[in-house]
């Protein structure tokens, strides 16, 4: 890899969307990677990434990008049907690639671009960024120094209070472009699901409907895009006052899983789209004791209760802060520390925090969850990866050394 003459990393970023933010905090000329190229389909889209970065190649073709020589990796932020061609595309051409999550919506599509970073030996990175986030750091650090025991059930409520702006109003609203919002919003949290509890689903059983926004008939015309005012942060309340929603709506605005990981592990996710309030609430049950984060980012504080049995008490056995992040831009600061990341393992490789393996699980549990919830709640095995591709990638994407055959 032949980095800028500037000594930043050139990125060449597939997507200027919702998440566009990534791209913007990547941008950082003199301090380790900048935006030398971007493409996407949408005009509007285009005229704001040439603002956000002079001098770089803006483009429609997703091609120019991959190939232009003056790119390093590449940044994949489109939708989510669209990663793996494109992902694949970019570790055929040998230039580390940035997958933001979903690792896509199918499980064979995920095992398509884990198959393809294996064949071709380049570097792959998947964006789960609240492996990152203080308050997931904090879990899990509290977890490691045998707080609460050893762990045996996780549960998980993530109240999504502007699900109706943001899922209900574009592409995210249609199965054939996420499978579901038990997938395409819930892999984040099986993800930290699976990071708190050591291990990874194996059985789920499923429930969910679509409650609130099927209902509402203020659906805009096909074609037509969405008005200026698509997402405001203290209007559309309640949720039957929004309008311009997506034409096609046919995933689940409220549904729960529960799961059963391979270490014996017991988990339960919940998800709703039309509550009052935005944050996710963990709850992580040791043999020894039990946190829970009341809170989300700075101001929140993690919970343990550990020293003796009672009643209800709000009182802890010990309260710790939710950390400020050095930077809170994005996710609490999450998003600069993933970047951070992606650019000194696309340059060097090494382990990282984030896991292709356990983003492809992560799909995969809410693939088959996805099955369940649309078969009447009937439980579903969740598929194993390739034994080879998963050693691969656990080795930090390095093949082993051949044995004394040469094999």
């Amino acid at each position: 890899m032949t980095d800028s003459p500037s000594g930043d990393l050139g990125l060449g970023v597939l997507g200027y969307g919702l998440r566009g933010s990534i791209a913007r905090t990547a941008h950082r000329p003199g301090a380790g990677s900048r935006v030398t190229a971007l493409a996407d389909h949408d005009a509007a889209a285009r005229t704001e990434a040439a603002l956000a970065f002079p001098g770089a190649l803006v483009s429609s073709d997703h091609r120019k990008v991959i190939d232009d020589p003056d790119v390093d990796a590449i940044v994949v932020l489109t939708p989510d049907h669209t990663h793996a061609d494109l992902a694949c595309e970019a570790l055929k051409a040998g230039k580390p690639v940035f997958v933001e999550k979903p690792l896509d919506i199918t499980i064979e599509r995920c095992d398509e671009i884990l198959r393809t970073a294996h064949a071709t030996g380049t570097r792959l990175y998947v964006g789960h960024n609240m492996r990152h986030m203080p308050v997931v750091r904090l879990m899990r650090d509290i977890i490691a120094r045998g707080e609460i025991g050893e762990v045996r059930t996780v549960w998980v409520r993530h109240f999504v209070g502007y699900g109706g702006d943001w899922y209900f109003k574009d592409w995210h609203a249609e199965r054939r472009y996420t499978t579901g919002l038990l997938l395409q919003k819930a892999a984040h949290d099986i993800d930290v699901l699976h990071w708190l509890g050591h291990g990874y689903t194996r059985q789920v059983q499923a429930l969910g409907d679509l409650m609130v926004y099927g209902d509402n008939p203020h659906r805009r015309a096909p074609g037509e895009p969405k008005p200026d005012d698509w997402y405001t942060k203290d209007g559309h309340w309640p949720p039957h006052t929004q309008r311009g929603l997506n034409p096609v709506i046919d995933v689940e605005d409220v549904s729960m899983v529960n799961m059963r990981l391979d270490n014996g592990v017991l988990a339960a996710y919940q998800q709703c789209h039309f509550t009052p309030d935005y944050w996710r609430n963990y709850t992580v049950i040791g043999d020894a004791g039990r946190l829970e984060n009341f809170g989300d980012g700075p101001g929140g504080v993690v919970k343990v209760w550990n020293a003796r049995r009672s009643t209800y008490r709000a009182e802890a056995d010990a309260t710790y802060p939710v950390p400020d992040a050095e930077d809170n831009a994005g996710h609490g600061g999450a998003d600069p520390l993933l970047i951070d990341e992606f650019v000194r393992f696309a340059r060097a490789g090494g382990t990282t925090d984030t896991s292709p393996v356990a983003a492809r699980m992560a799909v995969a549990a809410g693939v088959r969850a996805t099955e369940s919830l649309r078969d009447g709640g009937t439980p579903r095995a969740v598929p194993d990866l390739d034994p080879a591709l998963v050693a691969y990638f656990e080795r930090g994407q390095v093949r082993a050394a051949p044995d004394e055959h040469g094999l």
